[in-house]
């Protein structure tokens, strides 16, 4: 056989059955192998960034390893932006692109697709890059490169494999699963841990910061709210436990919340669990989080990345957790007025963010009465997003919600259809505005072809909305470049046989949401934004109070 023919199994081998792919003239073998295997789904993307951002969406929501294909130098560099988001996320991916002819390689002879350092450019992205340089070396890099995206820290990988080696002949492989979790983490080193289970033994109002590295400790985190802990997590690690639990925040972690924040104060240890602490969420680190705080990651580069600790622990989080509650567990003591105060504080917080939203503050709690209980809550960096879309909509399940970690504007869409190929009879619900809708709004067309379950809720703003806040709040409210013409929502909705509303009043939303809720197949709910009213800014683009604070 020859070596896209060997991928093709390889890919069977890990367990893949599903890849995001582009054919191209320097990925040819490889289709043709998968083709001709006939075991692995093949969604055909319109573009290779659209493609990358759905085999992260994928990811994030089957856990299991997504798969690109794509094609050489343009299209590669195509990939490079869902490639740095699934980097931001964490998600474990494969990215498998083609390559000029070895003899090529390097030197700059205008051959078709060539570029001066592809590779590169992957590394400068992925977690790890490689090439294949013959035939023989094909199944242990693929092996190799797979394994790396799996092992945590998880990231994307991307392979280049010239196409004169892809044509080349080899022996068959062997026959059999891999298994990608071979290489188990290390247990956490005895010190450190019995230095937390002190703190912890000794702590009366503790409570937990969890990030998506935790996405396996629901269980045990649940006993530890049951002992009276709280819990608010990173926008990234929600659903680990339920977000109608009276002890979670959920995604109300603090930014914009004096609530949370003063609470903060009055915490004497918090845990960090798996989470970097990002700067989108924690204003660059200017939220005052609890004075003690000591942090668990598998990452030993995550020791002080962001906040300083008084502790760290390396260790997979459900390693250290088992062990902790296996040690100290029957030694806990909360104060009683902790595990009265937390929920308290928690819906107190919730009224009162509601409050700074104007029009919009019972949207989050109108789509989630309507969205069924599992169904796939996916988001596109817009203003409602940033407010209602991260706090106040409820997740109850890990891996049930996504966005753009990196904050980039435009993947949400692709995201969402990477999602619904995971969902698995469950419904998938988009977030997105206007601007960013358009930007890969060839995708819908992928979404038609595969004949999706996705209800979209467009907030059109005609513009960039969070951009004007900024100008709003640091440029003398001079609000330049940032007004586009939308298109015509219900002639695109058509264009893809998706069903159609419009909301002009706030009170069309969740009449709306009835109607295309229980329907299935691709639906678009456009909120005119022009006529219900402009989104409040959302902290830190609030206005000064010297300016007129909203």
């Amino acid at each position: 056989m020859n070596i896209g023919d060997l991928v093709a199994k390889f890919l069977r081998a890990v367990d893949v059955d599903t890849v995001f792919a582009i054919i191209s003239v320097h990925n040819i073998p490889i289709m043709d192998g998968i083709a001709r295997d006939g075991g692995i789904k093949v969604v055909m993307t319109r573009g290779e960034m659209g493609g990358s951002h759905m085999a992260d969406g994928y990811s994030r929501v089957s856990g299991k390893l997504g798969v690109l294909i794509s094609s050489t130098g343009p299209g590669a560099a195509n990939a490079v932006s869902g490639l740095l988001e699934a980097s931001y996320a964490g998600s474990p991916m494969l990215h498998i692109t083609g390559q000029v002819p070895a003899k090529y390689l390097g030197r700059d002879t205008g051959t078709t697709h060539g570029v001066k350092d592809q590779l590169g450019m992957l590394q400068s992205v992925c977690k790890a890059a490689y090439r294949i340089n013959t035939p023989q070396e094909a199944w242990g890099v693929l092996t190799k490169a797979a394994a790396e995206a799996m092992r945590a820290p998880t990231g994307p990988v991307s392979i280049e494999i010239p196409i004169d080696v892809q044509k080349a002949l080899c022996t068959e492989p062997p026959v059999g699963m891999i298994d990608l979790s071979l290489c188990l983490p290390k247990p956490p080193a005895v010190a450190p841990l019995a230095e937390l289970a002190k703190l912890i033994v000794n702590a009366r109002r503790p409570m937990f910061w969890v990030g998506s590295g935790a996405k396996a400790c629901g269980h045990l985190l649940i006993q530890f709210l049951e002992l009276g802990f709280g819990m608010v997590s990173s926008w990234s690690g929600r659903g680990i436990v339920t977000e109608s639990h009276p002890m979670n925040l959920g995604g109300l972690n603090g930014s914009g919340s004096k609530d949370v924040e003063d609470f903060y104060q009055e915490v004497d240890l918090m845990i960090i669990l798996g989470s970097r602490l990002r700067g989108q969420e924690t204003v660059d680190q200017s939220v005052k989080l609890p004075t003690r705080r000591v942090q668990i990651d598998i990452d030993p580069a995550a020791e002080g990345r962001t906040y300083s600790t008084d502790l760290f622990v390396q260790g997979d989080c459900e390693a250290v957790l088992k062990a902790l509650l296996a040690e100290v567990g029957q030694h806990i003591q909360v104060d009683d007025d902790f595990r009265t105060a937390f929920p308290e504080m928690k819906q107190r917080a919730r009224m009162n963010y509601k409050r700074t939203l104007g029009p919009y503050a019972d949207f989050a709690e109108e789509l989630r009465a309507v969205a069924p209980k599992d169904s796939l809550w996916i988001r596109d960096i817009t203003v409602a997003n940033s407010t209602w879309g991260h706090r106040l909509y409820e997740v109850y399940q890990p891996r049930h919600a996504a966005h753009p970690v990196g904050a980039g504007i435009g993947q949400g869409l692709p995201l969402a259809i990477g999602a619904a190929h995971a969902a698995a009879g469950r419904k998938t619900i988009l977030l997105s505005g206007d601007a960013g809708f358009m930007l890969n709004v060839c995708e819908l067309w992928t979404a038609k072809q595969e004949k999706l379950d996705l209800l979209m809720v467009v907030m059109n703003d005609a513009g960039y909305g969070v951009i004007k806040h900024m100008q709003d709040a640091a440029f003398g409210g001079r609000r330049v470049y940032g007004d586009l013409e939308p298109p015509n929502f219900e002639l695109l909705a058509g264009c893809v046989g998706a069903a159609y509303m419009k909301v002009c009043a706030k009170e069309e939303f969740s009449p709306a949401l009835r109607n295309l809720m229980p329907l299935s197949g691709l639906r678009l709910v456009e909120i005119d934004m022009g006529t219900i009213g402009e989104a409040p800014p959302y902290h830190p683009f609030l206005q000064s109070e010297k300016n007129g604070a909203v």
